[in-house]
């Protein structure tokens, strides 16, 4: 199990090295030159040049590649060129901010999608399966962007019950779940993140299921005289590898794709840093928070992997 956990890791290295290079091309993928928006339309050569020996702009490709990648390795992502503050506070901040709603979502739609899909598949070809299925193809078909609007004119505007927008009077300094007054600003955000992966994880539920109640074990469980309810926890308890995968390959989805909805609900997590640094060409800040979304993405899989192997011993891999 060591030695497996070992080489996962190490199977990470060169991915996260590719995921740097990527990170840092974009500041020759991006049309333009990002200092002019630092600078006066009637700036000088001289000033430009200046500015760009400032922030390294005028040496080698590969010389600026080495010195952020040591910067970055021990946390130094750069300064941000519209706020002048460390890019890594920034983004961590944010990044905290995306996992509460992100983290809420998926366990929001991991209960409810297990129990509809566990139900579907104990029911196929019945009613309780028709309805999961169509609410699991409704949850991958609808845009969640258009959904948190309509929330919005329902549920914030129309009947006032929860606020529209923001994250709390405090900002986005802090957030505390316990506390009524910041966690309703969280719920429209929650739920409208929930559909997509409600959908996906409760599809891949019954599916899972549906293929372990299929296998000879459970038709001698069913003949040993064990009741429903033992049947439910052996079945789910065997798709359970096949269902935390998806699992984890969502949540990375929301952690990473947010962008819309934080615009939306106006949170200030990773997807509205995203934006605004697209916006404002911040190419320190841009570099930054796509570095920091795609290493979550890349250990969440880890993670994810082996919790998998925690969960089913009988998982070998070579």
């Amino acid at each position: 199990m060591l030695f497996y956990i070992a080489r996962r890791i190490l199977y990470v290295i060169p991915i996260a090295i590719g995921v740097t290079m990527v990170c840092f091309s974009l500041i020759y993928l991006a049309p333009g030159d990002p200092m002019q928006s630092l600078m006066p339309a009637d700036a000088s050569e001289a000033d430009m040049a200046m500015l760009r020996h400032y922030y390294g702009f005028d040496q080698p490709v590969p010389v600026q590649y080495l010195k952020w990648l040591s910067r970055a390795a021990s946390g130094d992502l750069g300064v941000s060129l519209q706020t002048n503050q460390p890019v890594f506070g920034e983004v961590m901040r944010a990044l905290s901010n995306t996992v509460v709603i992100s983290a809420g979502a998926v366990l929001l739609a991991f209960g409810f999608a297990v129990a509809a899909g566990t139900l579907a598949a104990f029911n196929l070809g019945k009613p309780a399966d028709r309805i999961a299925t169509g609410v699991s193809v409704l949850g991958v078909s609808v845009p969640n962007y258009w959904l948190g609007i309509v929330l919005i004119i329902v549920f914030a505007v129309q009947l006032g019950w929860l606020p529209a927008t923001g994250m709390g009077s405090k900002g986005s300094e802090s957030f505390d779940p316990t506390s009524w007054d910041q966690l309703k600003y969280a719920i429209l955000p929650i739920v409208t993140m929930a559909l997509v992966p409600l959908g996906v994880i409760m599809r891949s539920t019954r599916s899972a299921v549906a293929e372990v109640l299929a296998q000879d074990f459970i038709q001698v469980l069913y003949a040993k005289g064990l009741g429903t309810f033992a049947i439910v926890r052996h079945a789910v308890r065997n798709a359970l590898p096949s269902i935390l995968a998806v699992m984890g390959l969502q949540f990375g989805y929301l952690v990473g794709g947010s962008i819309l909805i934080e615009t939306i609900f106006t949170w200030p997590g990773t997807g509205f840093v995203l934006s605004k640094a697209i916006l404002t060409r911040d190419i320190p800040l841009l570099q930054g928070t796509i570095l920091v979304l795609s290493l979550s993405f890349v250990l969440t899989n880890l993670a994810v992997d082996l919790l998998q192997t925690a969960v089913d011993p009988r998982i070998k891999r070579a």
